[in-house]
C-alpha cells in the first residue's frame, strides 16, 4: 500500500539563487515602502512639477512665436527705438539717482538731528572719537607753532632785511 513509485514522489525543492535574491529584495521593498502621506506628496509634486513644465513649455513657445511675427515690425521701426530706448533709459536712470540721493540726504539729516540733539545715533561714538583727535592735532600745531613762531619771524627778517 505505502509502494514509493519514483515518478509519484515529489523531489525536494533545489534552492534557486534568484528566486532568493528576488525574495530578499521584495522582503527589503515593504520594508521600506512609503506610506500612504509619502505617497500623496509624491503625486502631488508630480502633478506641480508636470504642471509648471508645460506652463513653461507654453510660455517660450509664446515667446518665440510673438517674437517670429513681430520681427517685421521691430526691424522697420529700430531707427525709432533706438534713441527712444536711449532717451528712456536716461530718463529712468536719473529718477533713480534723483530718488537714491534724496534718500541718502534724508538718512544724514536725520542722523545729524539726532546726533545734535543728544540721542546717540550710531556711529556717533566713532564721530567724537574722530572730534576729539582733530581737537588734540589742532592744539598741538596751535603749540608748535607759538613756540616755533618767533624762530621763523627772524628767517623772514634775514632773508628780506628791509622788510
Amino acid at each position: 500500500m505505502a509502494e514509493r513509485n519514483p515518478s509519484q514522489q515529489r523531489a525536494a525543492p533545489r534552492p534557486n539563487p534568484t528566486a532568493s535574491a528576488a525574495s530578499t529584495f521584495l522582503q527589503k521593498f515593504q520594508a521600506h515602502a512609503p506610506n500612504s502621506a509619502q505617497l500623496l506628496g509624491f503625486l502631488t509634486l508630480f502633478v506641480s512639477a508636470s504642471i509648471l513644465i508645460t506652463l513653461t513649455g507654453l510660455t517660450v513657445t509664446a515667446a518665440i512665436l510673438g517674437l517670429v511675427i513681430f520681427m517685421p515690425l521691430i526691424v522697420i521701426s529700430s531707427p525709432i527705438w533706438i534713441p527712444v530706448g536711449t532717451v528712456l533709459f536716461v530718463t529712468v536712470a536719473g529718477f533713480l539717482s534723483a530718488c537714491g540721493f534724496g534718500l541718502v540726504v534724508m538718512a544724514a539729516l536725520s542722523w545729524m538731528y539726532r546726533y545734535f540733539r543728544g540721542m546717540h545715533p550710531p556711529g556717533s561714538d566713532r564721530v567724537d572719537y574722530a572730534r576729539s583727535r582733530i581737537y588734540d592735532t589742532a592744539s598741538h600745531v596751535k603749540d608748535y607753532a607759538m613756540e616755533y613762531g618767533g624762530y621763523l619771524q627772524s628767517k623772514v627778517k634775514d632773508a628780506a632785511p628791509g622788510a
